[in-house]
């Protein structure tokens, strides 16, 4: 392929940082910037640096070994974090299998990057906004070893004939994204008949955002689960976190706190006591690694009969914006739900009425079930756009919102402060909060699976009542 005249890192850095500060109206010489999405960094390779956009194989520099990555951010009331996943290169299922993560297309392209975050900002122009920073990044070896980890786990489904079922939240840090004209555009893979999805390396925004504060804005860094990181050499980073909380089964919650000397009563309990399992002081949460991979810790109170209460909810949407919803993967459900990892911290209720600790799982929703989800979206996208249904009865005003009773995995329901907290539909009138849900039943099967769960738990009960 044609190179550039940017032929070594420094030129390339070099050129980039002369952009800071520059208006992207000023930069863009083709028209690009109204092109929609990515707009920004075809401007800067065109415009900028003087070279066409060029293969999905080879870094833009291919002599300097650099690609060239513009990506947006926010500003919020904690601070900032990356507005979207970080898209790198399209995967071949059909080579790509055959490879090692040293000679995978994406370390060949992207194990250096020269990273131009920019502001975006509600309602303002791309031409008005700015470059803010120009940053050669190479991975640290600590995410190198869980992103090598997390590239093995996506070519292990290629390899067993099961790139139709990859998703997002099978990994940690590196992950395989939907990406083409439409959701519809699908390859072929090398050990089954099943299309699947055309799919993209990428970062994940939970990454993206802490090199972004860390090594871009330089804000410091948070405390680690992994204090050194070569314990990833010999093992995955859930069967590390797995191996270090197993000592704690079987234990109650009092024991627990005296064990690891926690004192607080709080709501977060347990979340505090699993901390302080993996020797962290802060909120597990904000560990580095939670953080990077989006992990989010969810504490689930598990009845004597192995049966769950509680649904799982997920943040309240707005009713006119969902209902603007054109496409389920740009829609801000699977954004959140996809390329979710979460954390479950069971507790299980004994013959006393204790909370026992029963085990921690690593959990993501399987592709199958995720395109159920997508059927709920889409059921509550038509029903907001044709009017909700009110119907008084004995208990209240119900709505013709997706129920439970209406699929296995998910559904809808209120999620307010109270039947007062409301929010305005698309046609004027006003509706409490809602949220999706996952059934507390489909949650009690996905514990379940792939897990002597229950039978665990009964030796642990016969043991504690000799």
């Amino acid at each position: 392929m044609v190179g550039t005249k940017y032929k070594t890192r420094e030129a390339v850095l070099k050129r980039g940082r002369e952009a800071i500060g520059v208006p992207l109206r000023e930069i863009d010489k083709t028209g690009r910037l109204v092109t929609g999405k990515g707009a920004v960094g075809t401007t800067i390779e065109e415009s900028w640096y003087g070279y066409a956009p060029n293969s999905e194989s080879e870094p833009d520099f291919p002599e300097a070994g650099v690609e060239l990555k513009a990506t947006p951010y926010v500003r919020g009331k904690n601070g900032i974090r990356a507005k979207e996943r970080l898209v790198c290169n399209i995967i071949n299922y059909m080579e790509e299998h055959g490879r090692t993560f040293q000679t995978s297309s994406f370390w060949h392209k992207c194990n250096t990057m020269l990273l131009m975050p920019y502001e975006h900002i509600e309602g303002v122009p791309k031409g008005e906004l700015t470059i803010d920073e120009a940053v050669l990044f190479s991975f640290p070896e600590e995410d190198l070893a869980i992103i090598e980890q997390d590239w093995e786990t996506i070519m292990g489904k290629v390899r067993r004939g099961q790139a139709h079922l990859i998703s997002e939240g099978d990994t940690y840090y590196l992950a395989a994204c939907t990406k083409g004209a439409s959701a519809g555009s699908v390859r072929e893979q090398p050990f089954s008949d099943i299309p699947a999805k055309q799919r993209a390396y990428s970062l994940k925004a939970g990454y993206m955002t802490r090199i972004l504060d860390t090594y871009v804005f330089g804000n410091g860094e948070s405390e680690r689960i992994i204090k050194d990181w070569r314990v990833l050499q010999r093992q995955t980073f859930d069967r590390y976190v797995i191996q270090k909380v197993s000592p704690y089964i079987g234990m109650t919650q009092a024991e627990l706190k005296a064990r690891l000397d926690v004192a607080s009563d709080a709501k977060n309990l347990n979340e505090l006591l699993l901390a302080r399992m993996l020797d962290v002081k802060g909120k597990i949460a904000y560990t580095d690694e939670f953080q990077k991979a989006g992990i989010i810790p969810k504490t689930i109170q598990v009845r004597r009969d192995g049966t769950i209460k509680e649904n799982m909810s997920f943040p309240t949407f707005d009713f006119i914006r969902l209902a603007q919803e054109t496409e389920w993967e740009e829609s801000e459900l699977y954004g959140y739900l996809a390329p979710a990892k979460f954390l479950f911290v069971i507790f299980q209720e004994d013959a006393r009425g204790e909370k026992v600790f029963e085990r921690v799982k690593f959990w993501n929703i399987p592709a199958g079930d995720l395109e159920e989800v997508r059927r709920v979206w889409e059921r509550t996208v038509d029903t907001l756009r044709r009017g909700v249904a009110f119907r008084e009865t004995s208990r209240g005003v119900s709505n013709d919102l997706p129920k439970q009773s209406e699929s296995e995995v998910a559904h809808v329901r209120p999620h307010g402060r109270n039947a007062q907290d409301k929010l305005p539909l698309p046609d004027g009138r006003m509706m409490t909060k809602q949220c999706f849900w996952l059934n507390h039943g489909y949650l009690e099967r996905q514990i379940r699976e792939g897990d002597p769960w229950l039978g665990t738990f009964s030796r642990l009960e016969k043991t504690r009542t000799r």
